[in-house]
């Protein structure tokens, strides 16, 4: 009986399979694309695109807003590689599946990561449609993508997150914020939650208590994954609205996503920026 494969079994043939379907070599930088931030790819030069459904063991999206594609191109001046589209722990995959993406890009040879979202404002001083860098995270998901046997090919078993959202990149950002969102760049803490369920009013302000500025149901799985492969890490966050509490209303999904794409413009300025500020490999 054919034993199945492993997960860096798994990674090497979904990568094997993008380089040859997108006619890629390697990759300078990966850019994981949260809820309704696809339109980034537009701004792609000699774009190429496969679907994640094309790739052996490729975890498929459900969540609108995320369109489930693998896209290749030219972004300031760099070879960039798109993940449009992400899995979440809430669609019930496992938090090594929730990564998988991430593995795949590093294994195509990126070795920075600019993971982005569309979070809700716990700092209410917070705008929707602004974009804010991450400094750090919470995981408050109860998971790690890392629980379970360590194989050693696909990085450490204990991994250090003390600049988990590396200081190089955040300064990248911060140079580029002026002239391409026409003001500074704010940083904050990202709170990850489990979802789908939106947070109630009394557990915003519990995060804002703990430090959280951002609060959303991702990423957390991703940066924890990324560093494992040994990548740097550029977290950036579009405010597509104020968290359960901070103002009246109900939150909706469709808000997030049409917040999102409003300013997918412009996060796709700053990731070019930043990725035209990065060192020739």
């Amino acid at each position: 009986m054919k034993l199945a494969a492993s997960l860096f079994e798994r990674v090497q043939a979904a990568a094997q399979a993008a380089a040859q379907q997108l006619d890629l070599d390697a990759a300078d930088v990966a850019v994981v694309l949260g809820s309704g931030l696809g339109g980034v790819a537009d701004r792609l030069a000699q774009a190429r695109r496969v679907p994640y459904a094309s790739l052996p063991g490729f975890p498929e999206t459900t969540v609108a807003g995320h369109p489930g594609q693998l896209v290749s191109g030219q972004l300031g001046g760099r070879r960039v590689v798109l993940l449009c589209g992400r899995v979440h722990g809430y669609e019930g995959y496992p938090a090594s599946e929730v990564g998988f993406g991430v593995r795949v890009v590093a294994a195509l040879g990126a070795r920075t990561l600019i993971v982005t979202n569309a979070a809700g404002g716990v700092d209410p001083t917070m705008q929707p449609g602004e974009i804010v860098g991450i400094s750090d995270h919470i995981n408050l998901t109860g998971a790690s993508p890392l629980t379970g046997p360590n194989d050693e090919r696909l990085g450490p078993r204990f991994v250090d997150m003390t600049d988990a959202y590396d200081p190089r990149l955040r300064a990248l950002a911060a140079a580029a914020a002026p002239a391409t969102l026409g003001r500074p760049l704010r940083e904050a803490i990202y709170a990850g939650m489990a979802g789908p369920a939106y947070e109630t009013p009394a557990e915003v302000r519990l995060l804002r208590t703990l430090g959280a500025g951002l609060v959303g149901m991702s990423t957390v799985h991703e940066v924890i994954t990324a560093r494992h492969a040994g990548l740097s890490v550029l977290g950036l966050s579009l405010v597509a609205n104020p968290a359960a509490g901070v103002n009246p209303g109900p939150l909706r999904h469709e808000d997030v996503t049409r917040a999102a794409a409003a300013g997918a413009d412009a996060l796709g300025r700053m990731v070019g920026a930043v990725a035209g500020g990065l060192p020739l490999p």
